[in-house]
């Protein structure tokens, strides 16, 4: 598994977005995104740098590799 860049909360919502995840809503610090067809909603801390673990854990949860997430940044 590839090493995950250190990124700001705002980046990873974009990256996701280049996946065809949308923002539904955001309630204080987080951002939480949609995509037609999944269960799974991801909610992403709008934070200057989202801890490495949180990150693969929406990775994980949005269905998808670590390669497929930096391919999209």
């Amino acid at each position: 598994m590839p090493a995950l860049p250190v990124l700001s909360g705002r980046k990873v919502v974009r990256a996701f977005g280049q996946l065809g995840w949308a923002v539904a809503r955001q309630r204080g610090s987080h951002i939480v995104l949609v995509k037609d067809g999944e269960i799974a909603t991801l909610s992403v801390p709008d934070h200057k740098e989202v801890a490495k673990g949180t990150l693969r854990s929406l990775i994980r949860t949005a269905g998808i590799t670590a390669e497929e997430f930096i391919a999209a940044l």
